[in-house]
């Protein structure tokens, strides 16, 4: 193209006077200048793959874990460049891939902040909260814990009529900011009190004495990874000890959490499979986790 634009506008020049001395052609110096800019610009995208894997990095460290759209609209570039860049760095072994995204392979024990984790896999989620709406009835009194599923499980509950007259014990600061500005006045909030983690939960002896004291029809609990057959983890002791604090006053215990979990591992075991009533997870776990879990577990919930 810059060729052909080149030789048309050295056509449209008028011929110079036979006395005077011939000019170079145009277009060869316009040739030469496209040459060298498409070089340079070969060299620049393997400048910018590697400026950009190390951005992602960046972002990994701070942030515990990436999703592709959310990079590839920062980046400027296409989702199938972003997803290029992560294969390439997992290749290498410095990210792990997730669905959707990335998380860091150093910081696999680590929980990543929730404003980061309630950008991730926000449809696995909406049809995980959905199916677990379904067990709520009107009145029923119900225990949420921390997290971005359970915190998407309450919404789908605050808008749906399952929500008329319950009363919501929670750990979670964003769950209960959501009772308190929800359009449906007919629910009742109590918040456990305690320290702050990552997540935004509340743990600690503080939440655990609260939660001691009180009884719940049904408890919704995620969680950072499934083990198969040790049973459910949290890289935070304390945020298990409250999890287990939670599970001693529910009737029934039901775990929402989307099938990557099933990928990754963490420090601190809260829960076995005999101690959960119901694993609720999306249609994207692989037929061996499903049928290992079934293995083990009470019940399994595949929402469509």
């Amino acid at each position: 193209m810059c060729f052909a634009s080149a030789r048309a506008s050295a056509s449209a020049l008028p011929p110079p006077p036979s006395h005077a001395p011939r000019p170079r052609e145009p277009h060869v110096h316009h040739e030469l200048f496209c040459l060298l800019f498409l070089l340079s610009m070969y060299d620049n995208v393997h400048m910018i793959s590697s400026q950009r894997q190390q951005l992602i990095l960046g972002r990994l460290r701070t942030r515990g874990a990436v999703r592709i759209a959310g990079l590839a609209d920062e980046f400027g570039v296409s989702a199938m460049t972003i997803r290029r860049d992560i294969s390439e760095l997992a290749d290498k072994g410095l990210v792990k891939r997730v669905h959707g995204g990335a998380v860091s392979s150093s910081t696999l024990l680590a929980e990543p902040l929730f404003a980061v984790k309630s950008q991730m896999d926000v449809g696995l989620k909406d049809s995980i909260a959905m199916k677990a709406v379904e067990l709520v009835q009107p009145g029923d009194v119900i225990a949420i814990g921390g997290g971005s599923t359970t915190y998407v499980f309450a919404q789908h509950l605050l808008e749906s009529e399952n929500s008329t007259g319950i009363t919501i014990l929670t750990n979670s600061l964003p769950v209960a900011e959501l009772v308190q500005t929800a359009e449906n006045k007919d629910v009742e909030v109590i918040v456990t009190g305690g320290v702050t983690t990552r997540s935004n939960s509340l743990v600690g002896p503080l939440a655990d004495r609260v939660i001691s004291s009180l009884r719940v029809n049904l408890l919704f609990l995620g969680t950072h990874s499934v083990s198969v057959p040790r049973g459910f983890l949290t890289p935070n002791s304390l945020e298990s000890s409250t999890a287990a604090a939670l599970m001693s006053i529910a009737n029934q215990t039901i775990v929402l959490t989307d099938h990557t979990k099933w990928q990754l591992t963490s420090l601190s075991l809260f829960a076995g499979f005999d101690d959960v009533d119901t694993i609720i997870t999306d249609a994207g776990i692989s037929p061996e986790d499903a049928a290992a879990t079934r293995e083990v577990a009470r019940s399994l919930i595949i929402a469509d």
